[in-house]
């Protein structure tokens, strides 16, 4: 089963991602967790860019993240899948039809028909956005900041809405959860949301 995090910066994806998997690697299964962007040697060089790089146009940033998902889906996810182990992911195509198709003004449809061929049709069976509001967000941001989460509040309120309307035309994959909820409440609803109590 394939399953992606979401949500704003600070939302809490990175924290749940390693909890899930660790919960379904002591009930005994194969878990790969992975990251986007990176998750792959090419992938981890992308992500050095796109995060830490000098400015870029919206397109250059939407194709660089294409490029590492594409790589990803082929050396780590896809091949995981078909051997029958659980794949949990922070980020997937989702971030890119908000952060560069929605909030960069690319358009949601282009930037999900870029990343629809490059991963072969490949999406999600189950996605959990955890939702937070931009100040909130803002707050939790702690050390240095990368290229994209130096953007500000404005930014910050756009990549919220723009989830929450994607979360709300594709309720049959999405699960929305309050991110302000305490970390093992929240893994707690994920494990029943996919195991079951």
């Amino acid at each position: 089963m394939f399953v992606s995090f979401e949500g704003v910066d600070g939302s809490g994806k990175s924290t749940q991602a390693g909890l899930l998997a660790a919960t379904l690697r002591a009930a005994g299964h194969e878990v790969i967790e992975t990251r986007e962007p990176g998750g792959t040697p090419l992938g981890e060089q992308v992500r050095a860019m796109l995060l830490h790089g000098g400015d870029m146009t919206p397109w250059a940033e939407a194709a660089l993240f294409a490029a590492s998902r594409a790589q990803h889906v082929e050396e780590v996810i896809r091949p995981a899948l078909e051997r029958g182990a659980w794949v949990v992911c922070d980020r997937y195509v989702d971030s890119s039809v908000v952060y560069q198709g929605v909030v960069r003004g690319l358009g949601a449809e282009a930037v999900y028909e870029l990343n629809r061929v490059v991963t072969r049709d490949l999406l999600p069976h189950r996605t959990f956005l955890l939702d937070l509001d931009a100040a909130a967000s803002r707050a939790r941001q702690e050390g240095e900041l990368d290229r994209i989460e130096r953007e500000d509040d404005t930014f910050r309120t756009s990549v919220v809405d723009a989830y929450r309307e994607l979360a709300a035309r594709h309720r049959d994959r999405f699960v929305v959860l309050d991110a302000r909820v305490p970390a093992p409440e929240l893994a707690e609803t994920i494990r029943e949301q996919l195991l079951g109590r």
